[in-house]
């Protein structure tokens, strides 16, 4: 903080975009206080922008350019008048030294001092400080003197988190490697080589506290947050209180927290995390590291306990006490990471425009008064999810009176979402949150690795039956003439119309037979159609009446009934040949950038070989040879591509009479 006197901030900028700038503008606008945005050329229209009183503009896109650039940021609070940052969570967040260049310009800092930051920035010397101070500490492993009896390993890398620099080996044979591996990704992400072993938990739990300590010495302890349901070491849903942990567990959690957090002399929101496994010699827990900032799962603290954790770390600032608060939980409450993402597809993300983004929530952002729901979200309907920055699209939150209620009550929001435009893991979350293992609380942080990523397929049939007749009616109100003629008449009846349409999220075309004329739209089966616009199609499905809202965008249809969701995608009755490949192609999932090419033009490759390497949306994703044969390389390192780009193509057999085909999606 500023320092230990009293102060009162009047406008706040915050260095950080989407969902959290609009968390912070809430309780902002709530205190009277004013608010600043910074916005990079790829959020200007996010709603973000248009919700702060003032917003400036960083410009580039990549967050090189913008958002971690401390100097644009401080240059922007003095041209808007802020007297105080706050940092949100990633990017500039932990940077003790962007924190000391706040304070050094005379703003106040939102955030824990930066000689706190500096002492959790590295988990090697972290580790050392929490064990000297008492809290419970695994120790390290030399990877070099490492034995059978050490693995599992997990390898991490001591800068950073979000699962960047991390691997679990099982084999001493893989340990140099991996380490290696963890080392090249860390120096990338974070500009620190510097890797370390522990040992890896099977069946662990990622159990983490909720701290805020203020400048008059007083450390309050807002419980504990279960973050165990895990991907790539990404937290996806987080619940408070954690659930089965036993009394005398759920102390030494509370007091290794506060220990840390006075070790430090903390000042402000932190969250000092766990791991805890359960053995025959009974549970242990160990420190894993402190987040020096507000986390992304803050919401679930703030329903339990009744805090605004945004009006703390602003009160905290000023040089006031930490907020007082119950001492115990009330109810429960459950927060998922809902992703721009496909998981079936190894969760690549995804990109594009969200054509509509309706989630029902009785509030946005702002602190539960009673059991409900809350939307804390960085879109709405039309935003574009870009390729520069996480996934993430928003955090859905229930809290209830009861775990089981308040995890039923969340999963039937988002199952009656209406989600658009792009592949989410809404029905992944929706499975986890009705999966009998996650309601008894049998959950840990590798229980993803083993769970049906893609589930049973969904039967689509009615929801591509209503897509049909809509696009039909969307023609029909389309023409200049004859406009009384029924749809599809004709006046010898042979062959039903056909309408072919493919799943957005992948999978078989669908084939829709139907014909049409005066008696109106028919189905083969126990089908009939009630009402019909390119906007509402209302089905009798053998006895049961299911209206259908429609979006149609473009060559996309979207459809919406009691019995779920579905997005199609209109297959065009003729191929243009200017969107054929060559066979054999290897085509980009998604916009991104070359980061690495393994393999050279004309050199001979394997099936599963490592071909290339796209980063997007912070994550990367290796580009693997389909077959054995020949490779040729159709890009470079540092070459942005569009989804569908050819990367690479790979002669693996001998080209049809056409030597063309439609390619293959990487």
């Amino acid at each position: 903080m500023a320092s230990t006197s009293s102060t009162s901030v009047r406008r706040i900028l915050v260095a950080n975009r989407g969902e959290i700038a609009r968390r912070v503008f809430s309780t902002a606008r709530r205190l009277g206080i004013g608010t600043v945005a910074v916005y990079s050329d790829a959020d200007a229209g996010l709603p973000f922008v248009g919700e702060a009183d003032l917003a400036v503009r960083l410009p580039g896109s990549t967050p090189a350019e913008t958002y971690l650039r401390g100097d644009l940021i401080i240059e922007a609070a003095r041209k808007a008048g802020a007297d105080a940052i706050h940092p949100g969570y990633g990017f500039l967040s932990e940077n003790a030294e962007f924190a000391r260049a706040v304070l050094a310009a005379g703003l106040t800092w939102i955030g824990p001092t930066p000689e706190s930051i500096d002492s959790m920035g590295s988990k090697i010397a972290a580790k050392k400080l929490m064990a000297d101070a008492g809290v419970p500490v695994f120790g390290e492993i030399d990877p070099a003197a490492a034995t059978e009896a050490d693995l599992p390993l997990l390898v991490k890398a001591s800068a950073g988190g979000g699962g960047r620099g991390m691997r679990i080996v099982r084999s001493l044979a893989d340990l140099p490697g991996q380490v290696q591996l963890a080392s090249d990704e860390a120096a990338s992400a974070f500009g620190d080589a510097t890797v370390f072993c522990e040992p890896y938990l099977e069946n662990g739990r990622h159990v983490e506290v909720q701290v805020v300590g203020d400048t008059h010495g007083n450390v309050l302890v807002l419980g504990e947050r279960d973050c165990s349901l895990q991907r790539r070491h990404q937290k996806v849903v987080e619940e408070a209180p954690a659930p089965g942990l036993s009394d005398e567990v759920r102390t030494t959690l509370h007091d290794g927290a506060r220990l840390a957090a006075r070790a430090i002399g903390y000042v402000g929101a932190g969250t000092v995390e766990f791991m805890v496994s359960a053995g025959s010699g009974g549970d242990k827990v160990s420190f894993l590291e402190m987040n020096t900032r507000l986390q992304v799962e803050h919401p679930v603290t703030e329903a339990v306990f009744g805090i605004d954790l945004v009006e703390a770390q602003i009160r905290v600032a000023e040089g006031g006490p930490v907020p007082s608060a119950p001492t115990a939980p009330r109810g429960h409450a459950v927060e998922v990471r809902l992703y721009a993402e496909d998981p079936a597809a190894d969760y690549q993300p995804q990109s594009g425009v969200l054509d509509t983004f309706e989630i029902g929530c009785e509030l946005a952002f702002a602190p539960f008064l009673t059991f409900g729901s809350r939307l804390d979200s960085g879109f709405v309907s039309g935003s574009e999810v870009g390729t520069h920055y996480d996934a993430m699209l928003a955090k859905v939150i229930v809290w209830g009176p009861t775990r089981d209620a308040a995890f039923r009550t969340l999963a039937g929001i988002l199952e009656r979402a209406k989600i658009h435009g792009l592949v989410t893991n809404r029905d992944l979350l929706v499975r986890l949150l009705r999966d009998p293992d996650v309601l008894a609380g049998r959950i840990s942080t590798d229980f993803l690795g083993t769970f049906d990523l893609a589930g049973a397929a969904d039967d689509t049939t009615i929801a591509a039956q209503a897509a049909a007749v809509a696009l039909a009616e969307r023609d029909r109100a389309a023409r200049t003439v004859q406009q009384a003629i029924p749809v599809a008449w004709r006046n010898v009846v042979s062959q039903p119309q056909r309408t072919t349409l493919t799943p957005y999220a992948g999978g078989d075309e669908l084939v829709v037979e139907w014909f049409g004329g005066r008696e109106g739209y028919a189905f083969a089966g126990d089908v009939s159609v009630l009402a019909a616009s390119a906007t509402e199609v209302v089905l009798d499905v053998d006895g049961v009446r299911v209206a259908h809202a429609i979006r149609i965008s473009g060559d996309a249809v979207h459809v919406d009934s009691g019995l779920g969701s579905a997005s199609f995608r209109v297959v065009p009755r003729f191929i243009d040949p200017a969107e054929q490949v060559s066979a054999g192609s290897l085509l980009a999932p998604m916009p991104g950038t070359v980061i690495a090419v393994s393999a050279e033009n004309g050199s001979t490759v394997e099936v599963g070989q490592t071909l290339l390497v796209l980063e997007a949306m912070k994550m990367q994703h290796s580009i693997s040879a389909p077959g054995d044969g020949v490779v040729d390389i159709a890009v470079q390192v540092g070459q942005q591509v569009s989804a569908g780009d050819v990367l690479a193509v790979v002669s693996t057999s001998p080209t049809d009479e056409s030597g063309e085909s439609r390619g293959e999606e990487a």
